[in-house]
């Protein structure tokens, strides 16, 4: 028997239920959807997360797309799931907590008795404690993005391989390797001994059905590769960075960007323009290394200084 907070199957069976993380501003329980598929044959367990931040909704397009067509008579091992982990974002569609102005990927282990999103955190990573491997599924934001996969634990780590081939596995074609901030799932349950990812499925208002896409095939990919559902998966070279190179607007005004997301660059070529409201440009940027154009702003209009895009520098292929 296998269980999730109310979630509970037997081999052969899934259920679904709720995970207590809390109390709510008038003492009601706090909970979050939670599901069990327990395989009729014995494997790994791997533990599926979505929603960490409340505005990040492609993750959850992913669990709503995969969870139906998992056969436990077809599994072999069980498949742990929290559909919305941030509870309090997600209700209010932002990307924090609005109780404590907390991100949730930043509090891992958590505290039993903590804040409100250290709570939730404590309950998740006690959920992901029993798994073999994780799958915390994330998007950049609101912003532009490609569909890439973070590798968090860092180059030193001792299962830095074993999470850059889950990387592989899940095939985005791009994947972010640098050391993450404290309290990242990502960067806490490898220390706990378990691979873990950090799918960023492009970057969108709402859900973005490409990105969704690419999230449910990583993670069949995944429960192919380890053995969990049948099928041979292939691993093919993916596209690796270990740094960004940020940039700002010199002035104010509108973006117009001269390169596409995900295209190479090099060290010079112009990445955008910022015109007035007329179209005179005020300014032009070049990229100061080669590298790929990773993530941008999605509205045009900037003010002195505001954030514009992100270019991945010191590119491989593994």
């Amino acid at each position: 028997m296998r269980s999730l907070g109310t979630a509970s199957a037997a081999p052969g069976e899934r259920d679904t239920g709720r995970l207590e993380v809390g109390r709510d501003r008038d003492g009601r329980p706090v909970t979050l959807p939670v599901a069990v598929i327990n395989g009729q044959q014995a494997g790994k367990t791997v533990y599926i997360q979505a929603v960490s931040d409340g505005d990040e909704l492609n993750g959850l397009g992913v669990v709503r797309r995969v969870a139906p067509q998992l056969d436990p008579a077809e599994l072999s091992g069980t498949v742990l799931i929290v559909a919305i982990a941030n509870y309090f974002a997600f209700q209010a569609n932002e990307h924090r907590s609005p109780v404590d102005n907390t991100k949730l990927n930043r509090t891992y282990p958590g505290e039993p008795e903590g804040t409100s999103t250290e709570r939730i955190a404590n309950a998740t990573f006690e959920a992901a404690s029993e798994a073999d491997l994780v799958v915390d599924l994330h998007q950049g934001s609101t912003s532009r993005m490609i569909e890439e996969v973070r590798v968090r634990c860092g180059r030193h780590h001792s299962l830095h391989e074993e999470c850059l081939e889950l990387a592989k596995v899940f095939d985005c074609g791009f994947v972010f390797d640098q050391k993450g901030p404290d309290g990242q799932l990502a960067r806490a349950a490898p220390d706990e001994g378990i691979p873990t990812i950090d799918p960023e499925l492009g970057g969108s208002v709402g859900l973005d059905p490409a990105s969704v896409e690419a999230g449910v095939d990583g993670v069949f990919n995944v429960l192919e590769y380890y053995g969990l559902l049948p099928g041979r998966v292939r691993t093919r070279t993916q596209t690796r960075s270990t740094g960004f190179d940020q940039y700002g607007a010199p002035t104010g005004g509108l973006v117009d960007f001269k390169a596409d997301l995900g295209q190479r660059v090099s060290v010079g070529e112009t990445l955008y323009t910022v015109t007035d409201a007329f179209g005179a440009t005020e300014a032009t940027v070049t990229a100061d290394s080669d590298g790929i154009l990773w993530r941008t702003r999605r509205l045009p209009q900037v003010a002195s200084g505001e954030y514009v895009c992100s270019v991945g520098v010191d590119i491989d292929t593994y």
